[in-house]
């Protein structure tokens, strides 16, 4: 199915399943541990081995020697694979740095090598025996000592430059230019990165916890060479990805290369501090923001240059994307530029380039409100746009920014907002920030396969994943919506990549795209389910359980008999992405408190308001809004990988010391989803919100930080010490 015309009145707009709040159908499988995730796969496998990695105790070098003549003497061991023994490897489309390094190293905690045991303690104390001898060389891990020489990122394809920026600015009556600097961000999520391998003759399958099927079957192949046909990958579970599983990591080609030495099935997985070095994180960023505006407001210059580091072959972190289309101003100059450092690698965590970007964006636009005296909600009203400022004859689907502040302020109460550092209670100093959240709308192209059986059963197969966000859920809904029957009645199989190919869990398209793909494949069911049944398909009617047109109404276990009827189909998307900017919107408000005398912060309470299309599942929506939120949380005031500087690597690197927000640390959380629907996304008129909801958090925080305290800190996360030299005498 083709979608490039924009959606009219169709089968989901019936809304008998589709936007209710509607329990997650696999919750019970996870909550009595009855889920089958990668590392367990239950009774998948015979027999399994298990595979420890071993990481390069360097970040920039060669491996001189590696003796592993102790490890192979010792009890359980079945093999070793390194570099020298594994075969030619290719470097996957979507690594930056080979996943089995050796002899060069690249980064810290680079797998060199994978021991095969009978048991994970008999593989884990083997590893512990292997001797590596490096040669360092020199590195860079300091973004700030690198930034000036930093080149433009992708020669400047995504750099924007508008109008006079540098003119507007040097004239305008009000002005800002403020650098603002956030850290390294681990993905941190509960399920590590894991793996099990089998081999059968050359058809190697490999359970693992992946957010793309079709990319990492893909990747698996080039890596070692063999047919894509030849491998097949299964992740119907996965505990968590937050972008960091977007892409086959070192447990799945190392559960594979060791499970063809070791000619068993083998078991990987990542322990923390190779989740936090070996794998990906969210790059560092320095970002420079430059606000020019009339003394009624109006902004007339902005500017957002933003510096990131990665590998050599790496990206930057687009910090600066959003900037692009978030608010009016003639004159605009936007630029990302990549230094190389020698860090592990840098890529996609939840909401890439805007979550960064809006940490200091909104922190910027609050700034400049003050110094024009002008509310930071009525400032950001004032610079509202409704078409894309560097194309302004192309309007936006959709764009309720203005309505999601409005009403977040009279839900918020922030008329009741006062200046800076005059609020009390008791001991502790309490204020409100806001800040304005984006994210582009994006689609993908996704399939679906659909089957109907003479019991009346619908079952669906696509490789789409859930990485807890519903999807099984969401995907049952639009089949029983389509179908006209029952959830119960809904049999949904995800993460197989014999199914048809997806858009997978990534970029916030996950949702929409997916269930598009679901709704082609039933469109093309119903048809044949009408045809078989005598029914004109453009008069069919589907509902409890039957297909009916005037007086004649068939069950439609009856209409398929008794092979049933199968349907397969994909939606494809048009132009209207180009002919409309597509975007979602929302407002974050946070009170905080901070306590006078220790500089305590706690956050109070937090509501976002939310302007992203149809609403799926509003109970699992709202999961994804209040987990983001308590991301974006944990991004404000705790969160940074620590840099050794010297010696290249995240010292940080486990639960212990990688802070993240736990109950305690999370109020009250209060979400809003306004009534929307964007004929321009898709059939199902839906958009992305899993990444919306993290999108200005930070901000928001670090906003009512500076009004319960009068504090201004532009470098996250915001930690106690970065307040007590400057907070107010005790009274």
């Amino acid at each position: 199915m083709k979608f490039d015309t924009p959606a009219t009145t169709n089968p989901i707009d019936q809304l008998k399943v589709i936007g209710k709040p509607t329990d997650r159908i696999d919750g019970p499988l996870k909550t009595t541990g009855t889920a089958p995730y990668a590392y367990e796969r239950h009774d998948a496998v015979d027999n399994p081995a298990y595979g420890y990695v071993v990481g390069a105790g360097i970040a920039k070098g060669r491996i001189a020697a590696m003796d592993l003549a102790k490890a192979k003497a010792a009890p359980g061991v079945l093999a070793i694979v390194t570099a020298d023994t594994a075969g030619k490897l290719q470097k996957g489309n979507f690594n930056t740095a080979n996943l089995l390094g050796g002899p060069e190293i690249e980064h810290y905690h680079q797998a060199i090598a994978v021991v095969v045991a009978e048991t994970f303690e008999q593989a884990r104390a083997a590893a512990a025996l292997i001797k590596v001898r490096y040669t360092k060389t020199p590195g860079q891990y300091d973004l700030e000592a690198v930034r000036k020489d930093a080149p433009p990122a992708e020669k400047g394809k995504n750099d924007v430059k508008i109008g006079d920026f540098a003119g507007a600015f040097a004239q305008a009556a009000v002005t800002l230019d403020a650098t603002y600097r956030t850290p390294d961000h681990a993905h941190a999520m509960m399920e590590p990165h894991a793996s099990t391998a089998q081999w059968d003759g050359d058809k190697l399958t490999v359970w693992t916890s992946n957010q793309m099927i079709a990319w990492g079957a893909g990747d698996v192949a080039k890596t070692l060479g063999i047919p894509k046909d030849k491998v097949r990958l299964i992740s119907p579970y996965i505990g968590g990805g937050f972008g960091g599983k977007l892409f086959v990591r070192a447990d799945a080609l190392l559960a594979a290369l060791g499970s063809k030495a070791a000619n068993r099935p083998v078991k990987v997985a990542l322990t923390r501090p190779f989740m936090f070095n070996n794998t990906t994180h969210r790059p560092a960023t320095i970002q420079r923001i430059r606000i020019g505006a009339t003394k009624d407001g109006t902004i007339t210059a902005i500017g957002h240059e933003t510096w990131s580091g990665d590998l050599p072959e790496g990206g930057p972190e687009t910090a600066a994307e959003q900037t692009k289309l978030l608010y009016a101003g003639a004159n605009r100059l936007m630029a990302t530029k990549l230094a190389v450092l020698d860090l592990p690698e840098g890529n996609a965590m939840r909401a890439p380039g805007e979550a960064p970007g809006l940490m200091a964006l909104e922190i910027a636009m609050d700034e400049m409100a003050e110094k024009l005296g002008i509310d930071p909600i009525k400032f950001r009203v004032l610079n509202d746009t409704q078409v894309d400022p560097a194309k302004p004859e192309r309007l936006f689907s959709q764009r309720q920014l203005i309505k999601c502040l409005e009403t977040g302020a009279d839900t918020f109460g922030w008329s009741k907002r006062k200046a800076p550092g005059t609020a009390r209670d008791g001991q502790w100093l309490t204020g409100m920030g806001v800040a304005a959240a984006f994210r582009n709308n994006i689609v993908m192209k996704s399939a679906a396969r659909v089957k109907l059986d003479a019991k009346g059963v619908v079952t669906v197969e696509t490789d789409m994943t859930d990485i807890g966000t519903g999807t099984y859920t969401i995907i049952a809904q639009t089949a029983a919506e389509m179908m006209g029957v029952p959830l119960d009645k809904v049999v949904v199989k995800l993460g197989d990549s014999t199914f048809p190919v997806s858009a997978g869990s990534g970029g916030q398209w996950g949702a929409n795209s997916s269930t598009a793909g679901v709704y082609a494949a039933c469109v093309k069911l119903r048809e044949a389910v009408a045809t078989s049944a005598g029914i004109d398909p453009t008069k069919a009617v589907f509902a409890n359980g039957r297909v009916r047109s005037g007086n004649k109404s068939v069950a439609l276990g009856d209409a398929v008999g008794v092979n049933g009827l199968v349907a397969e189909d994909l939606i494809e998307f048009g132009d209207l992405g180009k002919k409309y900017q597509q975007s979602t919107f929302g407002g974050h408000f946070v009170e905080v408190g901070v306590h006078a005398a220790t500089g305590e912060i706690r956050i109070r309470r937090m509501l976002a308001v939310c302007a992203a299309g149809r609403i799926l599942n509003p109970k699992s929506a709202r999961s994804q809004v209040i987990g983001a939120m308590t991301m974006g949380a944990g991004a404000a005031l705790m969160e940074e990988l620590a840099v050794d500087k010297r010696h290249g690597f995240f010292v940080n690197h486990d639960l212990a010391g990688y802070e993240v927000p736990v109950h305690a640390d999370i109020p009250h959380q209060e979400v809003i989803f306004l009534d929307e629907t964007d004929p321009m996304s898709s059939p199902m008129k839906a958009k992305g919100v899993g990444e919306l909801g993290i999108c200005g958090v930070g901000a928001a925080v670090a906003n009512a930080i500076y009004n319960a305290t009068g504090i201004r800190v532009r470098e996250y996360p915001i930690t106690l010490d970065k307040l007590l030299d400057r907070l107010p005498e005790v009274v």
